[in-house]
């Protein structure tokens, strides 16, 4: 089953629970709805987990738990979903999104060549500030809708899957029965 594949590769609820930025949520964090597989929480935590990978911000992880939280979704998918924004697809994560919020706020998109410095951070954050926020929000929002309908399909399509396998091998079980007799 799909909960089965997700337990072989998230953290045992023991071992993630003494953690310390989930100190930061208290007891909230520790609920038992938090840590379940189901395919609505599955459903939620990968919304969660990709609207925050688009966010422009430090801390996603944070705002991925706090969300969590929220919405009762599955509280370390959702953290970890994050991570579809590491140093590899950052830059074209978010210069799709500038891309989107220039288009959608109707200013031309600027040319700039990128430095790792904050005096550059900071002047052109200025300029491009606007349009990457709303363009990843955009984003964001488009692929946590794509993602929450994804996997509930997906996750209802394995398993009725699995049952219509169960049923084919109760029939061929009893029509083997019965040819025996």
């Amino acid at each position: 089953m799909a909960r089965k594949v997700l337990q072989k590769y998230l953290p045992h609820f023991h071992r993630v629970r003494e953690h310390q930025t989930l100190r930061l949520f208290g007891s909230v964090a520790l609920k038992d709805n938090l840590w379940h597989l189901n395919r609505r929480s599955v459903a939620r935590a990968f919304a969660i987990g990709v609207f925050c990978a688009f966010l422009p911000i430090p801390g996603q992880m944070v705002v991925a738990a706090a969300l969590a939280i929220v919405f009762a979704s599955n509280l370390p998918l959702a953290v970890l979903l994050v991570w579809i924004t590491n140093p590899i697809t950052i830059p074209p994560i978010f210069l799709t999104g500038y891309l989107v919020g220039s288009w959608v706020l109707n200013i031309p998109p600027q040319h700039f060549a990128f430095e790792w410095s904050w005096a550059w951070f900071t002047e052109e954050l200025y300029i491009i500030g606007l349009p990457l926020l709303v363009g990843s929000l955009i984003c964001g929002a488009i692929g946590a809708t794509v993602s929450y309908w994804s996997i509930l399909l997906y996750w209802r399509w394995y398993v009725v899957r699995i049952w219509q396998t169960r049923h084919k091998r109760r029939v061929e079980k009893v029509l083997h029965d019965i040819l025996e007799k």
